[in-house]
């Protein structure tokens, strides 16, 4: 059974930054998609940052592409999501996801419908 373990979240003022942590476990990663998805209250959750753990291809949200880089650490199968020139609308609860499959393009792993593992959160909170 897949786990996935998110951490890395706090308490950080605007133009900050902040790496989040995603343990994974359980699976076979090669074969899978990695994404980073955000809820802030009142809102419905997004898409942030996708990679695949194989050939290493990155998607991300335009709100967010130039300020968070997502990457992965094959030995410690983690990946993570690094974040600078943080903003008080980034405030959300990030949640790491696991989807396996790897054939499609960037477009299908923007929705989190199609992901099928969920870690269970971490709070991010930017203060201006």
């Amino acid at each position: 059974q897949v786990q996935l373990v998110e951490s890395g979240g706090g308490l950080v003022q605007a133009g900050d930054s902040l790496r989040l942590s995603c343990a994974a476990s359980g699976g076979t990663f090669s074969r899978y998609v990695m994404g980073w998805f955000r809820q802030a209250p009142g809102k419905e959750r997004e898409f942030v940052a996708a990679i695949k753990w194989s050939a290493g291809n990155t998607y991300y949200a335009d709100s967010v592409k130039g300020r968070f880089t997502i990457a992965r650490d094959n030995a410690k199968n983690t990946v993570y999501l690094q974040m600078n020139s943080l903003k008080p609308e980034d405030t959300a609860v990030y949640y790491c996801a696991a989807v396996a499959s790897t054939a499609y393009g960037g477009s299908y792993y923007y929705r989190e419908g199609n992901y099928d593992y969920w870690g269970q959160g971490t709070q991010v909170t930017v203060s201006s």
